[in-house]
């Protein structure tokens, strides 16, 4: 090839990349053509539907077309999250998923790869959960607990919102960390075993913030650690359970937004740079507060992506150790 074919081949090159760059930048402006659908695979009312709701309308005033939230709970909300990935990737359908999203590989038989199906988006928030235990409890801090639980292997039972529930998981992994042997109750939901754990019936709980934090706070629970590597700043005075002894543990609570696989990367950009202006405001802040977590630090897609794949190995292993099985 001589110089002037060189240059001329050159030319084109150029050419055809800055017209994939106005295509994407074309559509990524055009985009979105009509209300987006944002599938909340849980009940209305909790607080994974408070966030859906939340930057479902501030991410519609921003894109200008309402994003709709389509709530299908059910089957561990594996049914909400098969009607993204099977929805066309034209990003007009996304959905919320939560921290347990990457319990359910080891818990369900999924129509779906959890990792290779999805577009990640952005993570939303992030927060810890309360570790909890009745006032009558004869201890005053997360290493008395530890120090008990091992005093009376077996004695001290454990509630959670149900079998294989995040919540579950979370305690059975920290027992495993610790070398503890400890009775499993599960529940149906938060509410009853709060109740049983107020009550004395259970003597530990890992439950959400927003849910437990009124009953600390009139003294009817003691809470003696988040399941975070870092204390939440709203209850800077917790330790973390890696300060308490365990310092590999790190359960947070989270959310975040995913498509199906194939959504353009235009379209992906403009999702995450919306989302993250909403969630740099001081608003956003306090109202995600009030749910007990808060924005999640900025991060990339790809991140996402780590997350969701690192999670799921890790429930696996849980999962198999301590024989968890849904009836």
């Amino acid at each position: 090839m001589n110089s002037i074919d060189r240059r001329t081949a050159g030319r084109a090159l150029l050419a055809a990349g800055a017209l994939a760059a106005a295509g994407g930048a074309a559509r990524a402006q055009t985009w979105p053509t009509r209300p987006i659908r944002l599938v909340v695979p849980f009940a209305t009312g909790g607080g994974s539907d408070f966030i859906g709701r939340f930057m479902a309308q501030r991410l519609g005033q921003a894109l200008g077309q309402p994003m709709v939230v389509e709530n299908r709970p059910g089957a561990g909300s594996t049914l909400g999250i098969e009607l993204v990935v099977k929805a066309p990737p034209d990003g007009h359908t996304f959905g919320l998923i939560a921290s347990s999203y990457t319990v359910t590989p080891s818990l369900y038989r999924l129509r779906f790869d959890p990792v290779t199906d999805i577009t990640p988006v952005i993570q939303f928030s992030q927060g810890p959960m309360l570790v909890v235990v009745p006032k009558s409890l004869p201890v005053a801090n997360f290493s008395e607990l530890v120090a008990l639980a091992r005093a009376r292997p077996g004695s001290l039972n454990y509630a959670s919102a149900g079998q294989g529930s995040i919540t579950h998981l979370a305690c059975a992994l920290f027992a495993d960390m610790a070398g503890l042997q400890m009775t499993h109750i599960p529940y149906k939901g938060t509410g009853p075993a709060l109740t049983d754990t107020m009550a004395g019936q259970t003597q530990l709980f890992f439950s959400s913030t927003a849910t437990a934090l009124p009953h600390v706070q009139s003294g009817a629970l003691r809470a003696l650690a988040v399941t975070t590597r870092e204390r939440l700043g709203t209850l800077a005075a917790i330790p973390t359970i890696a300060e308490a002894g365990l310092p590999a543990y790190d359960v947070p609570l989270w959310h975040g937004m995913i498509g199906p696989a194939g959504v353009s990367s235009d379209i992906g950009a403009r999702l995450v740079s919306e989302s993250r202006r909403t969630l740099s405001l001081r608003e956003t802040a306090e109202q995600l507060a009030q749910d007990g977590v808060a924005p999640a630090r900025e991060g990339s897609p790809a991140q996402f992506r780590d997350r969701i794949r690192s999670e799921i190995e890790q429930w696996r292993s849980v999962v198999a150790r301590a024989g968890v099985r849904i009836e």
